[in-house]
């Protein structure tokens, strides 16, 4: 073999190591262009454009070889870089107390279609994963697109490596269902390609807002949020989800922020669970929840529409100080970067910033808690995404290898 037939071979191989990182850069829009990716990466020009040339051969980005130079610039512009919008997708869904939603997501996080929104949660996971499976293998064969995978989210903390949901409290699925082994039997029944997974709906959340969303470039991320009933924490830590030795970690919903407070369904009193969330809201605005829409959208609009009410600013005032209170003691114990808050804590922090603030720096260690920047959930259903990206790590991790397999 000459001296450049194994040159090209050793750039190739090398290039094959870098595909994984170069399409998680691209996919998080870290690398726009061909240069960043060159920076990023720490390779030479050639390597990175036998990159982006493989990664564009595998229908995963695009390569735009013309992109024009900018108003001002100087020397040949860099080839901008792209998720291929016509790509491979996954299969996405997400099941809380109030139904489920099922999706096909992209690179990039971007969704490609959705299914109706189904409104019935039975006590029988197998029973609503099939629905929810079904919802997806249509979006499939109406798409045409191919599927690598599929990604679930469920209101409840999951066992690992077992994939049970071990607390299901707001849906009456029974405790320690195999909703991973149910989900994934689905998957392959209805002949969608590519593996299964399964995670918490908050854990998946704040995965999707460190990679497309609030939580960009923290390194110490932590999230709480209200779903549809009850609240849920996550921490990422330099881009992976801490989830504890079994998938259990950051468990925020049963910190105690009320002692004399509400019972929680977990057989304490005055959890952040049941002190902080859609139907502690509305019981504290001495609103009656009606059935018509979720707990979620009621509490919602109730604070963007009525917050004049004393009643209504009462309870906002209330619910703000319950969960200063929880997330000043979690920033005690993690030293997070940043704070994202999403569902109704979203919405709380946009009615008084500065109350929410000056709660967590109050309880927090010699007040540097009131430092940490406390920011909004930027995605429409960030669980939803964040299911779509457990499903795209094998792709991310060896694209070629999980697109060949």
């Amino acid at each position: 073999m000459n001296g450049k037939a194994t040159t090209t071979r050793t750039r190739l191989e090398r290039g094959r190591g870098a595909l994984g990182p170069a399409l998680e850069l691209v996919h998080t829009g870290r690398a726009p262009t061909r240069a960043v990716l060159t920076s990023e990466l720490g390779v030479t020009r050639a390597t990175a454009g036998a990159v982006a040339a493989e990664l564009e051969a595998l229908g995963l980005i695009r390569v735009d070889s013309r992109p024009g130079a900018a108003a001002g610039s100087q020397g040949r512009p860099s080839h901008r870089l792209s998720v291929d919008d016509q790509g491979p997708v996954v299969l996405a869904a997400q099941v809380h107390a109030d139904g489920f939603r099922a999706a096909l997501v992209g690179l990039g996080g971007r969704t490609v279609a959705t299914a109706p929104v189904r409104s019935t949660v039975t006590a029988d996971p197998a029973q609503v994963l099939g629905e929810v499976v079904e919802a997806g293998a249509v979006l499939l064969r109406t798409s045409g697109r191919r599927c690598v995978g599929a990604g679930l989210a469920v209101p409840s903390a999951v066992a690992e490596p077992e994939g049970t949901a071990l607390n299901p409290l707001h849906i009456a699925w029974p405790a320690g269902a195999p909703v991973r082994e149910i989900f994934a039997g689905l998957v392959r029944e209805a002949g969608i390609e590519g593996p299964a997974f399964t995670g918490n709906d908050v854990n998946l959340a704040a995965l999707a807002e460190h990679r497309h969303g609030a939580g960009r470039g923290a390194q110490h991320l932590l999230c709480v949020a209200t779903g549809h009933r009850g609240v849920g924490g996550a921490l990422v830590l330099d881009g992976r989800l801490h989830t504890g030795s079994s998938g259990l970690a950051l468990e925020v919903g049963h910190l105690t922020v009320n002692p004399e407070g509400r019972p929680c369904y977990c057989g304490s009193r005055g959890c952040l669970d049941v002190e902080a969330d859609p139907l502690a809201f509305l019981t504290a605005a001495g609103r009656v929840p009606g059935p018509e829409v979720s707990l979620l959208q009621q509490s919602r609009d109730l604070l963007l529409t009525e917050y004049a009410d004393p009643a209504v600013r009462a309870a906002t005032e209330e619910l703000i100080d319950r969960l200063g209170l929880g997330l000043a003691g979690l920033v005690n114990i993690l030293n997070p970067d940043r704070i994202i808050l999403g569902g109704l804590h979203r919405e709380l922090l946009g009615a008084d910033p500065e109350r929410l603030r000056a709660v967590v720096a109050d309880r927090s260690l010699w007040g540097r808690g009131g430092g940490v920047p406390i920011l909004p959930c930027t995605l429409d259903h960030n669980s939803l995404v964040g299911a779509a990206e457990l499903a795209w790590q094998p792709v991310l991790d060896d694209p070629l290898g999980a697109l060949t397999r």
